[in-house]
């Protein structure tokens, strides 16, 4: 069973999905057992948690970070939402690799999607897809996920539909994504997209548009920028997307990736077997996955 858990700043974790279970939780209020009922509990299963975290019962369900295994902290009920080309240096490194004018840039966001079964969790392995790719990439992301749902958001309320932020990385076959005309494909294959290690609640989160982020491949990095680069804002993302299009709470969104992708690399670098890919963003923490075969 897949427990909801809260990071401590003592390499602790609060199992909220035990105490729910137990005796002592009866007293706190309606813990939520799951991220999605905490998303769809909203405000309501947010300060049950916090009373829960100063309750002395509380003591009895923590356990140390490295005790536990991770899943995603959150299944998606819907293929993810990405958006591509939404920083500049990545655009202009595309552009070259790829033989286009270096100064073709996006009006508006461009979208795709990664399905549910892509999705795998800090620790997971990632399947290097031998025998249908020979150009397997990593992008590091910032990940929104929505809280409240909404049709024709506008910029200035968008922040107030988002639940929090996670790190995703958009592992890629370039080869596919080619092949095919359109990028569902060379996006989709089982284990590229890994996501966590949590979700950070929006309210840690002071200004999702000016996050350090970046990734490593076996400690050597590749990536590394700010969310203050992106061409299109977190609000600017939300509008766009939900323009005549309801987005419904525990909805994810991918935000785009900086410079430094292997494909662009001279001469490029695909990810490879035994490769460990490590992304970070500021405030949500480090998603590290092994390539496997």
């Amino acid at each position: 069973m897949v427990h909801l858990g809260v990071i401590l700043d003592n390499d602790q974790l609060l199992d909220v999905t035990a105490l729910a279970q137990s005796p002592d939780g009866k007293e706190i209020g309606t813990l939520p057992q799951s991220m999605e009922a905490l998303i769809h509990g909203g405000a309501t299963s947010m300060a049950a948690i916090s009373s829960a975290l100063k309750t002395p019962e509380s003591a009895r369900y923590r356990l140390l970070l490295n005790e536990i295994t991770y899943e995603p902290p959150l299944k998606p009920q819907k293929n993810v939402f990405c958006i591509g080309r939404n920083y500049r240096e990545h655009i202009i490194e595309g552009n070259i690799a790829n033989g286009r004018p270096i100064d073709s840039f996006p009006e508006a966001i461009e979208v795709f999607t990664k399905p549910p079964t892509s999705v795998v969790a800090h620790g997971s392995n990632v399947m290097r897809h031998g025998s249908l790719t020979m150009s397997l990439d990593y992008e590091v992301e910032l990940g929104v996920v929505i809280g409240k749902a909404g049709r024709g958001i506008s910029e200035k309320d968008a922040l107030d539909h988002v639940f929090g932020y996670t790190v995703i990385n958009d592992i890629t076959a370039r080869d596919l994504q080619k092949r095919h005309g359109q990028w569902f494909k060379g996006k989709s294959l089982d284990t590229s997209c890994p996501m966590g290690p949590v979700i950070t609640h929006k309210d840690a989160i002071e200004n999702p548009n000016a996050l350090k982020l970046g990734l490593s491949v076996n400690g050597e990095e590749r990536q590394a920028a700010s969310t203050e680069e992106m061409i299109f804002t977190v609000q600017s993302i939300i509008a766009q997307l939900s323009a005549g299009m309801t987005l419904e709470p525990g909805d994810i969104i991918a935000t785009g990736t900086p410079k430094g992708v292997g494909f662009a690399s001279k001469p490029p670098r695909c990810l490879n077997v035994g490769d460990v890919v490590t992304a970070y963003v500021e405030g949500v923490g480090e998603l590290r996955n092994i390539v496997v075969e």
